[in-house]
């Protein structure tokens, strides 16, 4: 039995029928687009469990590729890891931003991929169930929503996590490595701007509730609490 579907988006033959036969090896499922208008179109019809996207694409480059899945209801909760030469800190930032939950820059090996498609699966399908309410804010762990005064706002896996587990135990002070632990995130994942990409990205999306995500200085974030 495959233990997903996982979508390619990458101009490169040679680097997607290696990443292919990767994870066919490790027992996924797989379909390539070569571009992204073709990755957009695909991943709306065919629905995957995952997406591995190449920054430098043909038609539509993969940031606007991530912007557009992010934005669109049917395909917002797939998880991405972007794929890209570009190595800057920034690119990074940015591609955290717009949604994605990881990024492994070129060149990669493919068991550090491999790792990395299993921790963002793993977190996308591990959800404790319960609720909790505080304030303006509403998180459904059982049906993986959160309500802003009773409006449903749409955050990617890792940004429910991160407010789950930051609600979970409001008024305590979390460091940037307790947080990627509770995302599960393993070494190689690991360096701070990615938690303080995912917190920018969340707050902005929780707009008037957004000062519940609070940042202490010098140690890391609370969820305040009342």
């Amino acid at each position: 039995m495959a233990k997903g579907i996982i979508q390619i988006i990458e101009d490169e033959r040679d680097i997607a029928e290696m990443i292919e036969y990767n994870l066919k090896e490790a027992g996924y499922q797989t379909f390539i687009a070569f571009d992204g208008e073709a990755g957009i179109n695909l991943a709306t019809r065919e629905k995957p469990d995952l997406i591995i996207l190449d920054l430098m694409l043909p038609v539509i480059d993969g940031f606007e590729v991530c912007r557009v899945l992010k934005q669109q209801a049917s395909t917002a909760h797939i998880p991405i890891i972007i794929l890209s030469a570009k190595s800057l800190e920034t690119d990074k930032v940015v591609g955290l931003e717009l949604g994605a939950d990881d990024y492994v820059t070129k060149p990669f090996s493919p068991r550090e991929l491999i790792a990395r498609v299993k921790a963002v699966m793993r977190r996308n399908t591990e959800q404790p169930s319960g609720e909790i309410k505080s304030g303006q804010i509403t998180i459904d762990s059982a049906k993986h929503k959160v309500l802003v005064k009773g409006k449903e706002i749409k955050l990617t896996t890792t940004e429910f996590r991160l407010l789950q587990s930051l609600a979970k135990r409001s008024g305590i002070v979390f460091s940037r490595n307790q947080l990627l632990d509770a995302l599960g995130a393993d070494e190689s994942m690991v360096y701070d701007r990615t938690i303080d990409a995912h917190i920018k990205s969340l707050r902005r999306k929780l707009g008037p509730a957004k000062d519940y995500v609070e940042t202490v200085r010098g140690v890391g974030y609370k969820f305040r609490e009342g």
